[in-house]
């Protein structure tokens, strides 16, 4: 199925329900500790939650066939009042993994939601002095690629590369499986960083968003020189360490780099990255990137895909629930990884299907 069309599917089941169980603010009440990771658990009706209506989702996700879905996750004023888990087909990046029983302590791809949490650790990188300024040229981070600048390149800022809007020809709309995909070219290339600046401009920068994981690429590496780390080491220093997170595995490519799309997460972890830029950027009592980055990296900078847009690698969007407009913040994964953060509802909801489709 099309990313867009499963973003759209995945969003009818997993937040329309939701946004009709939500009622009246209620008073909260008795919650108790769980895995000892940091979450709490609330009976749904405690966090003004209809718990007849979330009952009934269990069998809708089980006879959605199509979905494969492994695991369903919802927090609502900070507690987790809904979490389901299922069996079903997997892989792990490429690798089939066959019929999985999927539970709490288990680690599920989330793919290019990865490109996300790139977008967390730049906020960090910057908030720090790593990085001076979005209007500064990409090409300034890659002086050892001066022969590859042109007057339209340098005029590709950090800023275009976070919106996808470098304007450089990429295409991964086709299937991975055809050797013309440019994020398989790419990962096939003996120097990726190469591969991506020497792409050819197609429009002025900024003017248009086009998907572009290579992109990413370039964030990455731009992590490493201004860190000195790897992107996965600064993300479990700066990232997944203060928000508690242990258990994750970041795969990487041959040479040691982490790829764009090789996160791999438990549900509740990845709701506590959803639940940190609810909260502007505080966990807990401590603060892990600024409220100015997440507000400025989740707020709509150039036109997505469709109806949607995007921010600094997040995509943003709204549903239509009992004629009302609800609006949505979203990191997108491969075959359906999806997880919501809805502002208005006080609300974060992280779904994980499996799905076989290329």
């Amino acid at each position: 199925m099309r990313r867009r069309t499963f973003l759209q599917s995945v969003g009818s089941v997993a937040i329309a329900p939701l946004c009709s169980a939500v009622r009246a603010q209620g008073t909260g009440g008795q919650s108790t500790a769980d895995q000892n990771d940091g979450w709490l658990i609330a009976p749904p009706e405690a966090r003004a939650m209809n718990a007849d209506v979330l009952s009934g989702l269990a069998p809708q996700f089980e006879s959605w066939r199509e979905a494969n879905l492994h695991a369903a996750l919802m927090v609502r004023h900070g507690k987790i009042v809904y979490e389901r888990y299922f069996a079903g087909e997997d892989r792990a990046g490429g690798t089939p993994l066959g019929r999985v029983a999927f539970h709490a302590g288990l680690e599920h791809d989330v793919r290019s939601i990865s490109k996300s949490v790139i977008s967390l650790l730049f906020g960090i990188a910057r908030d720090r002095g790593l990085i001076k300024s979005l209007d500064e040229s990409a090409f300034s981070y890659f002086p050892e690629y001066a022969n590859l600048k042109t007057p339209e390149k340098e005029q590709i800022n950090l800023r275009h590369l976070l919106t996808m809007s470098a304007g450089l020809a990429w295409n991964e709309y086709i299937s991975y499986n055809d050797p013309t995909n440019s994020e398989r070219r790419m990962m096939d290339a003996p120097d990726r960083i190469r591969y991506v600046l020497e792409q050819p401009i197609v429009r002025p920068a900024g003017a248009t968003y086009n998907y572009n994981g290579g992109l990413t690429a370039l964030l990455a590496a731009i992590l490493q020189k201004t860190s000195g780390r790897q992107a996965d080491d600064f993300a479990s220093e700066v990232l997944l360490g203060p928000l508690g997170i242990r258990h994750v595995e970041w795969r990487r490519y041959s040479d040691g780099t982490p790829t764009m799309g090789g996160l791999r997460m438990r549900p509740r972890d990845l709701a506590k990255i959803g639940q940190l830029v609810l909260n502007g950027g505080m966990w807990s009592d401590s603060r892990i990137v600024s409220k100015a980055w997440t507000e400025e990296s989740t707020s709509p900078h150039v036109h997505g895909e469709g109806l949607f847009f995007y921010g600094y690698q997040w995509w943003l969007g709204r549903s239509l629930v009992n004629r009302q407009e609800v609006k949505w913040i979203s990191a997108v994964g491969w075959g359906g990884q999806r997880m919501y953060i809805v502002p208005s509802l006080d609300l974060v909801v992280v779904v994980m299907p499996g799905s076989t489709t290329t």
